[in-house]
């Protein structure tokens, strides 16, 4: 019996090894499809990776808290720099406002004229406040008489000055003085030199001279 030629050409050819290339409606074939499947899936799986990693925060987020740290630092800084230089400023105008009122009330003590002796001594009593000030007042009148017998005069003259102490609202300080005195019909005299302990302290919203005493 005679063979088909088409039937022996089917039978002899090769077998597909069980890979279906048959054309997809689209014109693509099975292994394509799968292909593609298994890019996705790689792609998808290495794009969500790093999600699993949040929680980091990012650079310039770390350099924006970073900026606001140094400057709020600075501020900080700048005020308890501004706050010392007050503090010192003041304890400065302090200190000389002391030395001041110490000078003019040994000028004031010293510097006495007969010809206008009670101006002078409300000079020395305006100067003045608490214990000092209660005892000069009552030993001005004595005072005063024997000035005007004598027709003396007094000038005193500030040679040196300085604080000694600052306690407070209170301050003392020790000032050299020349004092010169003529007294009327006597020969002229030579200057004498004193230094004097002064107590300065404050009196509402003044200073004044709350003692007075002499040092060796």
């Amino acid at each position: 019996m005679a063979v088909d030629a088409g039937t022996a050409a089917g039978e002899l050819s090769p077998p597909s090894e069980g890979l279906d290339e048959t054309p997809t409606a689209g014109g693509e074939s099975a292994l394509t499809e799968l292909d593609v499947v298994v890019d996705y899936d790689e792609a998808v799986e290495g794009d969500a990776e790093p999600a699993t990693t949040g929680g980091a925060p990012s650079p310039l987020l770390l350099a924006l808290v970073a900026g606001l740290v140094v400057v709020l630092s600075l501020g900080a800084l700048s005020g308890w720099l501004g706050y010392r230089a007050h503090q010192s400023q003041q304890a400065k105008t302090e200190r000389e406002l002391y030395l001041q009122v110490a000078r003019q009330g040994a000028l004031n003590l010293t510097t006495i004229d007969y010809q206008h002796a009670d101006a002078d001594i409300q000079r020395i009593l305006d100067s003045a406040t608490g214990q000092f000030h209660d005892e000069f007042a009552q030993r001005s009148g004595p005072f005063v008489d024997a000035v005007k017998r004598a027709q003396s005069t007094s000038e005193g003259t500030v040679t040196e000055a300085g604080l000694e102490s600052v306690a407070g609202d209170e301050a003392q300080a020790i000032v050299a003085v020349s004092v010169k005195t003529s007294v009327a019909g006597a020969p002229e005299q030579q200057p004498r030199s004193w230094r004097m302990r002064l107590t300065v302290e404050k009196s509402g919203a003044d200073v004044k001279v709350a003692n007075v005493g002499f040092v060796a």
